[in-house]
């Protein structure tokens, strides 16, 4: 199959369709070449770093994507207004749309990319398999016809046997992907992945799959020239997933040989040239426990965990992206490529992963990397996160001679890093990479699913955290005596205290003691601490005879605290109001969970309901969330509309007892 042209000439102005970490990434290896650089923004973006890093910047539209950075006349009227002849998509947005490649070919740009036949080939995920079968490559059983119906989709998922994929046929991220294990749950679970694929992608299509059980999720990264030439870079593991979501990735995969990478990466190269291809793609694999591989998608783009082979091969893939695009030849054959070390990539979210991974928004109120390690990203204290665009924030990728000292270098860069105000999975991501299943290399795409309850238990240290937080609380209130104040004459009496602290709310007692440290009492324990040097943003101290530190952030009754690399937020209630009635639904009123948009209204008022029917679904991130009723009743009221956009607390829908 010919992909169609692909448009080569020299550019000198990359105007980077996307935002944060990736567009600050292909910045960087822009500028290297000694090309302009032009950045685009929504109203949520107008101060975000990737906009004050670019030597021009435009803006596209207001903040939902649909407005802005899915918006392709406003992308390309964008970069004839600041000059940029080449387009980059990023990843994501509209990196994978043939439209948008054709619209750029059409106002005389270079696109950064495929070209547009070979996008909307193998951008389709159906398409794609049918090209791949005739190819010879292996393919995972399924579905992928026209007939879209609900009884016709039924049937097929009944013939190819449950538990059953569905999958939206455009797109990718996890977005509009179910796993269905019986019939009965499928009518629900294929109208909520329609919904979610055609708010993603604007198309509603679906296709389905043998589910296949326990795999490995491994994908080739290839690239292609428009001399024909066309090699891979080996493989990388994305097994460690959370809602069919790459994780943490590594390459090379522990469970792939030199035999098998060969098996692997000659099929990937072959589908690149039997395409034609021109650029960087990636050709993702389901691998079984006997070693069979299954093919899945192409991935007609960079993919967003491109730097761990960059690591082991000391390539700059952007840098070949450039380069392809505007004709040159591949600087490196099949022979060249080789492999150094192991390096694993972990994604910083901003979600809630004690709470179904739930995606958060807020300023970051500090915001501090490590050194001596790689992190992507495009933050600074007091960034917005805005509630509508993807919730990874940042990548943190390790290199080492092995996996082991790969592994041990993400884990002391995750603990050094600062992330304050906002909830992340930086603890969440901390526990899977100390999981002895992940240490051996053993984890497949059930590896979270499997092992939840054990990386999301309350930490042993969690009675010192607690203390911590109250000596903090304390010492940094600015009513309190100083702690430098020298030996006390007396010890004072004991003050009582109330926090809320990881969702529980404790009660302690805090005293200074005569010898100048404190003792903080709880729950039948006591703490002794000396401090030996509290800073504004740290503190040192001796605990049962062993100096540490920990960083903090005090913000008004609110404490932000990070102790061996695990972050809590804390908040003092001494002196607060009781809590009015319960937030979790039992006073009838359902309250938003999180900053989102309403897409769907599914009750009325005068609509009898009970305690955990849903409600109304909203979207945050890219992701749906249903809300449901807390308690029985009738519904009372709605108090806002599809299309709404509404902030955490907010009361949508109220019910009364009846």
């Amino acid at each position: 199959m010919r992909n169609g042209s692909v448009q080569h000439r020299p550019f000198f102005k990359v105007l980077v369709a996307n935002r944060g970490e990736i567009a600050l990434r292909v910045m960087r290896s822009a500028r290297r070449l000694g090309l302009g650089v032009v950045a685009v923004y929504s109203d949520a973006d107008r101060d975000a770093l990737h906009v004050k890093h670019a030597d021009q910047a435009v803006r596209i539209g207001e903040a939902l994507p649909a407005q802005s950075y899915l918006n392709i006349p406003a992308i390309i009227a964008a970069a004839k207004a600041s000059g940029a002849d080449a387009v980059h998509p990023g990843y994501g947005f509209l990196a994978e749309n043939e439209a948008f490649a054709q619209a750029c070919k059409d106002a005389g740009l270079v696109f950064i990319g495929p070209s547009p036949q070979a996008i909307e080939a193998m951008g389709n995920k159906a398409g794609a398999k049918e090209i791949m079968t005739k190819a010879g490559v292996p393919v995972v059983p399924g579905y992928q016809g026209t007939e879209q119906g609900d009884e016709i989709m039924l049937a097929e998922a009944r013939r190819i046997g449950f538990p059953v994929m569905i999958k939206a046929v455009a797109g990718g991220g996890g977005r509009g992907m179910r796993l269905v294990t019986e019939a009965a749950s499928f009518p629900d679970a294929l109208r909520s992945a329609r919904s979610e694929a055609k708010a993603a992608f604007g198309d509603p299509t679906i296709i389905l799959e043998r589910a296949i059980q326990n795999p490995r999720h491994i994908e080739i990264q290839v690239f292609g020239d428009s001399h024909g030439n066309a090699i891979h870079l080996g493989e990388r593991d994305c097994s460690v997933q959370r809602r069919h979501q790459k994780l943490i990735e590594e390459a090379p995969s522990p469970a792939v040989t030199p035999e098998l990478r060969a098996r692997m990466g000659e099929v990937a190269v072959a589908a690149v040239k039997a395409l034609r291809y021109e650029g960087a793609g990636t050709l993702e694999f389901l691998l079984d426990a006997s070693g069979e591989f299954y093919f899945m998608e192409m991935n007609t783009r960079l993919q967003v965990e491109h730097p761990v082979t960059e690591a082991i091969t000391g390539l700059d893939l952007v840098e070949l992206q450039l380069r392809v695009a505007r004709g040159e030849p591949l600087p490196v054959k099949q022979r060249d490529i080789t492999f150094s070390g192991h390096a694993i990539e972990v994604r910083l979210c901003s979600e809630d992963a004690a709470h179904d991974f739930m995606p958060q928004s807020g300023r970051m109120a500090r915001w501090q990397v490590p050194d001596g390690i790689r992190v992507e990203h495009a933050l600074r204290s007091g960034s917005e996160i805005p509630p509508f665009y993807d919730s990874m924030i940042a990548k943190v990728i390790s290199h080492g001679t092995t996996r082991e000292e790969a592994r041990g270098r993400l884990i002391v860069g995750l603990e050094q890093l600062t992330a304050f105000g906002v909830t992340t999975n930086q603890a969440f991501l901390m526990s899977c990479l100390r999981h002895p299943g992940f240490a051996r290399g053993e984890a497949t795409t059930a590896f979270i699913g499997a092992h939840r309850d054990e990386l999301l238990a309350p930490r042993p240290e969690a009675a010192f955290d607690t203390a911590l937080a109250g000596l903090l609380l304390y010492v940094t209130n600015p009513r309190a005596p100083s702690w430098q104040s020298g030996r006390s004459l007396s010890a004072t009496f004991p003050l009582p205290a109330k926090i809320e602290i990881a969702g529980q709310t404790l009660e302690l007692e805090i005293t200074r003691e005569r010898d100048g440290g404190y003792t903080v009492a709880t729950d039948g324990r006591q703490d002794k601490f000396e401090i030996e040097q509290l800073d504004a943003d740290a503190i040192r101290f001796r605990h049962d005879g062993v100096m540490d530190s920990a960083k903090f952030l005090r913000d008004g009754d609110r404490l932000h605290l990070q102790h061996r690399g695990i972050p809590l937020a804390v908040v003092d209630l001494t002196l607060a109001a009781p809590k009015a009635a319960a937030s979790n639904g039992g006073d009838g009123k359902v309250r938003a969970a999180l900053n989102g948009r309403v897409v769907a209204v599914l009750v009325k008022p005068g609509d009898r309901v009970a305690a955990g029917q849903p409600v109304m679904t909203l979207e945050a991130m890219k992701m749906q969330h249903v809300h449901k009723a807390g308690i029985d009743g009738v519904v009372t009221a709605i108090d806002v509309a599809e299309g709404d956009q509404v902030t955490t607390g907010r009361i949508v829908a109220e019910i009364g007892a009846g």
